[in-house]
């Protein structure tokens, strides 16, 4: 197998940082132990890859490694292959899980890494946005492995401490410069940088410590969250490989529209339409809020524009107490397809008022008669 970083990534030594990334998640699926469970070669292969990957994605351990070979890149410490805060090249379910940010890094000294975080997205009624509700949100993820405990190892065997890093997870090589001894250290490569191997795998989980099973979560929904807020959840992402800590869950919410109502900051709007009459007249209205009925009085001479604010029947602030307001917006309707009584009753009005009006329609002759005038 070629040791060269570029070959093992199978791009060229001018390729982008985008080529190098997307040709380590590809050959990353690729390679991955639970898609390949009985070739020890594709295992190898992923952490030789992970770690090419590991070095080129860092532009000084790239420049290191261009013009001293593996040995200069390693002095320059460990990066991150999927380029979101350390996820390393023992966490190999970063991609499958999408290399999203956020995820755990691998601890030095051999530790097992943190899990990934998770994203899921919960879909609210609006009503139950306001006040708040629990909601299940299922998510596929890593657990610990119950057969092994999370170690491993088969039943009955437990991990060994590994021979080339001492447990320590890094190897250290010294070598002679113009400047005298240089000591460097990389991941190791035989334990994937965790420090110990398995001689006997664990059936279940291959080795990893954990499994990856559908899981449903209650998510107690705050109220006053609207589309685009997002819950944190600790703990609730996946498990890390060989008893590593887990990540988070992160729950973004997004809010259906409601029928009458919209939402401006923690604010509710909504249209009224009135009829001239009463809002000439003016009126009592049954007014159908979220938290029930309220009486409306609509004064005399009402006009378009005019808002009637409900205060404290709007959406509560999730951060602090109290609520928004319910702004209701006038809107008077002017009748259409009047009949002949309701045209007689204006028109009453209007002499009333001494309000000049269009004439009455007549027949279609005298319509046809009136455009030749």
């Amino acid at each position: 197998m070629a040791d060269d970083y570029y070959d093992l990534l199978g791009v060229g030594r001018d390729a982008s940082a985008e080529d190098i990334k997307r040709a380590y998640r590809r050959l990353a699926r690729q390679l991955h132990p639970d898609a390949n469970p009985d070739d020890a070669g594709a295992e190898t292969r992923f952490k030789l890859v992970a770690q090419a990957y590991e070095v080129l994605s860092d532009p000084d351990r790239r420049r290191r490694y261009d013009t001293f070979g593996p040995e200069g890149a390693a002095a320059g410490g460990g990066g991150d292959p999927f380029g979101f805060g350390g996820g390393g090249i023992s966490d190999i379910f970063d991609a499958f899980f999408g290399g999203g940010g956020g995820v755990g890094g691998r601890s030095r000294g051999g530790a097992s890494p943190r899990g990934t975080d998770l994203e899921v997205v919960v879909e609210l009624d609006f009503e139950r946005a306001v006040f708040g509700s629990q909601e299940p949100v299922r998510v596929r993820t890593a657990v610990a492995c119950q057969t092994c405990e999370a170690t491993g190892a088969a039943p009955g065997t437990t991990p060994e401490t590994c021979p080339d890093c001492g447990g320590a997870g890094q190897v250290r090589r010294v070598r002679q410069s113009i400047l005298g001894q240089m000591v460097t250290a990389a991941p190791c490569p035989r334990c994937g940088a965790l420090g110990r191997i398995i001689a006997s795998p664990c059936e279940d989980c291959r080795g990893e410590g954990r499994r990856i099973e559908e899981k449903t979560y209650t998510v107690d929904i705050p109220a006053g969250v609207d589309t685009g807020s997002t819950l944190r959840l600790g703990g609730l992402g996946a498990a890390g490989v060989r008893g590593g800590g887990h990540g988070d869950l992160y729950v973004h919410v997004r809010v259906r529209t409601h029928e009458r109502f919209s939402r401006d900051g923690d604010d509710l709007h909504h249209e009224l339409h009135l009829p001239v009459t009463q809002a000439a007249l003016g009126a009592h209205l049954s007014f159908q809020t979220l938290d029930g009925t309220e009486d409306l009085v609509i004064p005399r001479g009402t006009q378009t524009g005019r808002v009637f604010r409900l205060r404290g029947r709007g959406v509560p602030h999730v951060q602090g107490r109290g609520r928004g307001d319910l702004l209701v917006n006038v809107v008077v309707d002017t009748p259409v397809d009047l009949d002949g009584e309701g045209e007689e009753l204006l028109r009453r009005l209007a002499g009333a008022r001494g309000e000049d009006v269009a004439p009455a329609e007549v027949g279609f002759l005298s319509r046809i008669k009136s455009a030749f005038r």
